[in-house]
């Protein structure tokens, strides 16, 4: 609500009250931030929420709490308003979607969604705009804090050679263990029954026995119980036994029998990941993006992307307007075109169309939380991009890093250079 809003809302009670005896009391301004005002019953509100969600965990005194929430209204409204000035929009399309995903993490559809929060005593159209709210909060971040973090290759090398970067990027095993115990003075003989008991295993285990059964019925190791599951280990935490063997091993495959001082071992690599080797289908697609702004709001901006549409379906060249038009940055100086892109590198909305999309088609417009969106497969290829997808990974965490370092020194300058005056 805009203090021009109040004062009217105020007003307007003011009169009401002067034609009855009976007053009453109207809600009161608890902070004015900028062009917006917090009123006491929204800080209560969050407040209560707050209290609701605690789970138990003991909470500060009612009137720093009330403090505390109170700062992060104004922390959210001044983020609303570079939000609102900047004409950031969040659609009801792209808000459904958003719920209908949270609801999809916690195990539910809408309705059983709709239910747990009435039986938290959150009102789902309230709990509904308050997730529009921190989408266009984290649009402000995204853009005001994280536009200015530059990751460059450099960086990259450097996590990559450091021993934190090579221990966070080994690969890592998933292992099955299967032990065929000797005696500690075992005979020729029993040393030879063991060997050939191993080997009929592996045979079995090679042939489509089942291992997890195969170990619950025949390993004496200290797993056998749990189907012989040793769990993720990186190349540096395997026994010694096994360090050599285990690198040269495919996914799936059944190892020889191991011999050591107290039996023979099998082993199967039942997973990998991590590491440098990765085989990916990969698609090329070119876009132009077209995003609500100050000059330019949501309608405005589907009419547009509409109008770029048909003129290429009528013979106009996709890249000549993506130079012209394309809000994409990193794309547009290319003609749209985003080189080639790995499975689930892009948002859903994106990947389900360019999925749906047949090589040389234009898609027709769709929208995503970036804004308007056509696009064109231009190709298909597999390629092993297990070290672009561990560069990429390694971008992904140094940016947040330094995302979650920016952050709070972002939010105290905004806050400093605010207008806040609390009641």
């Amino acid at each position: 609500m805009t203090i021009k809003r109040f004062i009217n809302a105020a007003c307007f009670s003011l009169l009401a009250a002067s034609a009855s005896a009976d007053l009453t009391p109207l809600d009161r301004i608890a902070a004015v931030v900028d062009d917006d005002i917090i009123m006491k019953s929204e800080l209560d509100s969050r407040v209560g929420v707050v209290k609701n969600q605690s789970q138990g965990v003991a909470l500060p005194p009612d009137d720093i709490l009330a403090s505390q929430v109170l700062e992060r209204l104004i922390s959210e409204s001044i983020q609303l308003q570079m939000a609102e000035r900047s004409g950031m929009r969040i659609s009801d399309q792209e808000l459904n979607a958003t719920i209908d995903e949270i609801a999809k993490q916690n195990g539910m559809n809408l309705a059983q969604f709709k239910k747990a929060l009435e039986k938290d005593g959150i009102n789902y159209l309230d709990a509904r705009e308050q997730i529009r709210r921190e989408r266009l909060i984290s649009q402000v971040q995204r853009y005001r804090v994280g536009g200015k973090i530059q990751i460059s290759e450099q960086d990259i090398d450097s996590f990559l050679n450091s021993a934190r970067g090579q221990k966070a990027t080994a690969e890592e095993y998933r292992l099955g263990h299967i032990l065929i115990q000797v005696p500690s003075q075992a005979s020729r003989a029993e040393l030879k029954k063991a060997e050939e008991k191993a080997q009929n295993l592996v045979k079995q285990l090679r042939t489509g026995a089942n291992f997890k059964q195969m170990a619950i019925a025949q390993s004496d190791g200290r797993n056998a119980l749990k189907g012989g599951d040793l769990g993720w280990r990186k190349q540096g935490e395997l026994p010694s036994l096994f360090a050599d063997i285990v690198p040269d091993l495919k996914e799936g495959n059944v190892s020889d029998p191991i011999k050591s001082g107290s039996g023979f071992h099998i082993i199967k690599i039942e997973e990998k990941r991590g590491g440098s080797t990765k085989m990916v289908k990969q698609t090329r697609a070119r876009h132009i993006l077209i995003r609500p702004n100050e000059i330019r709001d949501e309608d405005a901006s589907q009419a547009l992307i509409q109008d770029l549409y048909k003129r290429i379906k009528n013979g106009e060249d996709f890249a000549t307007l993506a130079k012209e038009f394309s809000d994409d940055p990193g794309s547009k100086v290319s003609g749209g075109d985003l080189d080639w892109i790995n499975e689930g590198d892009m948002v859903p909305e994106f990947e389900d169309t360019m999925k749906a999309t047949a090589k040389g088609q234009l898609s027709k417009p769709f929208t995503s939380q970036f804004g308007w969106h056509i696009l064109e497969v231009t190709g298909y290829r597999n390629k092993d991009v297990g070290e672009q997808i561990q560069r990429n990974q390694v971008r992904a965490l140094l940016y947040s890093q330094r995302f979650e370092e920016e952050l709070p020194i972002w939010l105290r300058q905004i806050r400093t250079e605010a207008y806040v005056e609390v009641k």
